[in-house]
């Protein structure tokens, strides 16, 4: 084998009970049992969301990646150790069209899907939990469980899972006196599973048998599928602490958007400012995002539950909301158009010297708002709209123009440390975040500016793109 990397575990206690826990990264194939051929380690890899089959792969040792062919087929991945009680976390990416799944003890399993734009979910799809035996039949059974939305990511973007366990329970003559229950799992974010009892093991679990212990399978035969910072917390013999029910912290109060819905607040940047102009727009199709009236900007997006208003309308309040799940950020707002002297020069960093001035904002026939905003002596019309089945933003952007007026003007659409080009008018920002599709006769202008690379566009009469995640 290559030079081997390792499982770095450390021991702890927890702050409360005292009881053992241990705190495992598994960081390439040396902690699986006979890894076969079609796994392999990589930097990094990407695929196009248009095509199905492989991931492209870049050199490096922090991915394990799984490439089934025709030379090489699928293996599934069991892990040395063996595991009782315990939380995961992991990232993981798919190509088009494949699936995969997490196995608890090699058991029960957590279903890995391309779900993105799926309206009806099934115990198949991204999140779902495998069932065994006929629920319907004299027998009885467990028919599964689907996720209680869709909070899945694009084919080719980085997605995160965490699942926490409590293995089944034997007295001293083997018989089991208590199943097996995922508690949570959360997906990007979002919780899609809550306190699901298992009575037994799903079907195609190896091994068949339940039990107190049991590896870790990464389910890798149907197609490309990637996994990284794989973290595991494992419990002692006594299992997981019972959790601390005191303290609650108030009710959340939740804005949902069955309809296309729209909010104003504050909304506070991890680790920067606080946006005091900001307007939240939901979607029915469950693809939101929020908008920085200062700027012209849309800066942030995401899917699934839409606005957490607790820190605004809970007691007193502070007039912010927040996302009800982690947003994708499109980058620290700054203005969305500016006028420069040239495609190379440098961005502004505010509206100083621009004339910027909010004009505020219409609904349209779909009660979708249309920003409207003066800058650089033009009137700019912006109107982001959900794309059906929640799998994106489109945005058209229009400039209102004299016969006099010839201001050359361009529009930020990605800041990032990487965006590549993987196909006509597809773009993929930074670390397999989200894409960008520019449509129309628009020419992209790629370029590096202070450590970092800029997508811009020509802004004459009309651009339109969409953000994809």
């Amino acid at each position: 084998m290559q030079k081997r990397f390792w499982i770095a575990a450390m021991a702890a206690l927890a702050s409360l009970t005292g009881q053992a826990q241990t705190i495992e990264e598994i960081k390439d194939l040396s902690a699986f049992r006979n890894p076969g051929p079609s796994w392999q380690l990589a930097g990094g890899v990407y695929a196009n969301p248009d095509r199905g089959g492989a991931f492209a792969v870049t050199p490096g040792r922090s991915v394990l990646v799984h490439l089934p062919g025709k030379r090489k087929a699928g293996t599934d991945l069991y892990t040395r150790s063996e595991y009782g009680d315990m939380d995961l976390e992991l990232e993981y990416q798919l190509a088009r069209g494949s699936t995969s799944g997490i196995w608890l003890q090699g058991r029960y399993e957590v279903r890995l899907s391309d779900s993105w734009g799926t309206r009806h979910l099934t115990a198949n799809d991204n999140g779902g939990i495998s069932g065994y035996g006929n629920a319907a039949g004299p027998s009885g059974g467990f028919g599964g469980r689907p996720p209680r939305l869709n909070a899945s990511r694009a084919p080719g973007l980085w997605q995160t899972i965490k699942i926490a366990f409590r293995a089944p329970r034997f007295d001293a003559t083997g018989r089991k006196i208590r199943d097996a229950v995922i508690e949570e799992v959360t997906l990007n974010g979002t919780l899609v599973q809550e306190n699901v009892i298992l009575p037994g093991p799903a079907r195609g679990s190896e091994p068949e048998e339940e039990a107190a212990l049991g590896p870790l399978r990464f389910l890798g035969s149907q197609g490309a599928v990637a996994f990284r910072n794989i973290r595991v917390v494992r419990y002692g013999p006594e299992g997981k602490p019972k959790a601390d029910v005191g303290g609650r912290p108030p009710a959340p109060i939740y804005v949902n958007a069955d309809a296309n819905t729209t909010l104003r607040s504050f909304m506070d940047i991890p680790g920067e400012k606080r946006l005091v102009h900001a307007l939240s727009a939901g979607s029915k199709e469950q693809a939101h995002y929020t908008y920085d009236l200062d700027n012209g900007s849309l800066f942030q997006v995401w899917r699934g539950g839409f606005l957490d208003a607790t820190p605004m309308w809970h007691s007193r309040g502070d007039g912010s909301s927040r996302p009800r799940t982690h947003p994708v950020f499109l980058g620290s707002p700054v203005p969305s158009v500016a006028q420069l002297e040239s495609p190379q020069a440098d961005w502004p960093s505010d509206t100083s010297g621009s004339g910027f001035k909010c004009l505020g904002y219409l609904m349209g026939t779909e009660n979708e708002p249309v920003f409207r905003y003066r800058t650089w002596g033009v009137e700019i019309t912006d109107a982001p709209h959900a794309l059906d089945q929640g799998i994106g933003i489109a945005r058209k952007i229009t400039v209102k123009r004299t016969q006099q007026d010839d201001v050359p003007l361009y529009h930020l659409v990605a800041r990032a440390g990487q965006i590549r080009k993987i196909g006509p008018g597809l773009y993929l920002i930074g670390d397999n975040v989200w894409y960008v599709r520019v449509g129309g006769r628009a020419k992209p202008i790629l370029r590096r500016k202070d450590g970092a690379l800029e997508l811009l566009l020509p802004l004459n009469k009309e651009i339109s793109y969409s953000i994809l995640f």
